[in-house]
């Protein structure tokens, strides 16, 4: 699954892969320019879901593939600048204090600007599901 988060905006964090559900990658890891650390994971009580908060970082002109994730991702970026593409939105340039929203299962995609880019990204998703997945 940590070759999954790299579907993640990094994402950017959106960020990466997880080779099983979002508990698997508690420690840091690195996949080709993106760099992604889970910060917390908490169940949502009384639901199915539950939240996973991380960082990824994403090297200067980095893409990040097309991906989804079994619920929603909030982001904010912290640093640098990213585009984000979410189907059916227009293309969306993203800087350093702004955030983002993608809905469950959305594709999107993307690519760090020439600076690179960090981004707190959280997800609520489906407990047991992949924390992301290419987009089919």
């Amino acid at each position: 699954m940590l070759q999954r988060i790299a579907y993640c905006v990094a994402a950017a964090v959106f960020a990466a892969t997880l080779g099983g559900g979002p508990l698997a990658a508690q420690q840091p890891a690195q996949t080709q320019g993106i760099k992604r650390t889970i910060l917390q994971t908490h169940d949502l009580p009384g639901s199915n879901l539950q939240s996973v908060q991380g960082i990824a970082q994403i090297g200067p002109d980095v893409a990040f593939p097309h991906h989804t994730h079994p619920g929603v991702e909030i982001s904010y970026v912290l640093q640098g600048s990213l585009t984000l593409n979410v189907k059916g939105e227009p293309t969306r340039t993203l800087k350093a204090g702004q955030t983002s929203y993608v809905p469950a299962e959305t594709p999107h995609w993307g690519r760090a600007g020439p600076k690179g880019a960090k981004i707190l990204a959280t997800w609520v998703v489906e407990k047991g599901k992949p924390l992301a997945s290419p987009a089919k």
